[in-house]
């Protein structure tokens, strides 16, 4: 079975699938150091052939990197062309007032060694308040960094349609951006996707599976909401209560699995289709600490609904989060931004 591709970029292929890297930051469950390279290397075998992580995703760069090495002696350097690593650039929240070219540089040149390449894939950039005015210079560093040869791409991560658009008017248009789209956040359809197109700005979507909320260990259970200790978990949970709460996102799961039975494949395979298949996108985030998520993973490439799928899991769409990509969870007072860590990027 091969897995879908995308031209990020002229002559920037990535697959549609990519392998996320925060389950590996700590405080989701233990990572098995021991069998990670084999996990890694099992997945890009299968062709899901782009990984992501973050500076602030604490050793995820580290473990990526050793794989690097572990990969070129597997299956011969040639095979890292094929790997593409995305990683981000999230200045601290404390640093944003100050933030200098050198500081820029010095956090990129750490991702590189971490990394161990010379010049990273993508970085996605992140800025965490907006009342702080520099973000267009923070990102106009980054592009002669790029000029300098550090970076090939450089993305966005959660910003809004009008720093997207502020961007490409800037001269810096973001190669793709990450945001968070599924069944239960709708936020980047419609102005937001049309906005990233018109700079041919790809979606890279996280969040597709909240957290692993929409797979059938879900289905008929309890709110788990006051027993939950795994961040995805909670971060999630959040988002479902923007959704009418647990009975609303039941009725939801229970069409997802009637769908799943029908093409024999897991309920979570639907919900990542489904984000797959709206417009914009260019590839879907799916979190895995371990291989044992591939079968799944890959369940995903395999899967085409049909016209009568959509039709019946658009009949159940909770209504969602409002207002902009990422604009509940800038708010730093309220439920969503409280969750939130904004100083991890001290060397």
């Amino acid at each position: 079975m091969s897995v879908e591709r995308i031209d990020l970029a002229p002559g920037y292929s990535i697959s549609r699938l990519i392998r996320g890297g925060w389950q590996l930051a700590g405080d989701h469950g233990p990572v098995a150091r021991d069998s990670l390279n084999d996990g890694f290397l099992a997945f890009f075998d299968a062709d899901i052939t782009a990984l992501d992580c973050a500076d602030i995703y604490t050793g995820a760069e580290e473990m990526i990197g050793d794989f690097r090495r572990h990969l070129a002696n597997a299956r011969g350097a040639e095979a890292l062309d094929r790997l593409k690593v995305h990683t981000k650039f999230v200045p601290d929240l404390a640093l944003l007032p100050t933030l200098s070219r050198a500081d820029v540089e010095a956090i990129i040149d750490r991702s590189r060694a971490r990394l161990g390449m010379e010049r990273l894939d993508l970085v996605q950039f992140h800025w965490w308040d907006y009342a702080q005015p520099r973000c267009v210079e923070a990102l106009l560093h980054l592009q002669e960094l790029q000029q300098a040869g550090k970076i090939a791409h450089i993305a966005g991560t959660n910003f809004d349609a009008a720093h997207v658009a502020a961007f490409a008017a800037a001269g810096a248009p973001l190669t793709s951006i990450q945001v968070q789209y599924s069944l239960l956040d709708r936020r980047p359809a419609g102005a937001f996707t049309a906005t990233a197109a018109a700079s041919h700005t790809g979606l890279i979507c996280y969040g597709a599976l909240a957290g692993g909320f929409l797979s059938a260990r879900w289905l008929g259970q309890s709110d788990p909401a006051e027993s939950l200790t795994n961040r995805s978990l909670i971060k999630y949970r959040l988002i479902i209560d923007e959704c009418g709460g647990w009975d609303a996102f039941q009725a939801l799961l229970s069409v997802l699995d009637r769908i799943a039975q029908h093409h024999a494949v897991p309920l979570s395979a639907v919900a990542a289709r489904w984000v797959l298949d709206q417009p914009g996108v260019a590839a879907v985030i799916i979190g895995a600490r371990h291989a044992g998520h591939l079968a799944d993973t890959l369940a995903i490439a395999a899967l085409r609904l049909s016209a009568a799928d959509h039709t019946a899991i658009a009949g159940v769409l909770p209504p969602g989060p409002q207002g902009d990509v990422y604009g509940l969870e800038r708010d730093r007072d309220g439920r969503h931004g409280r969750i939130m860590k904004y100083n991890l990027n001290k060397a």
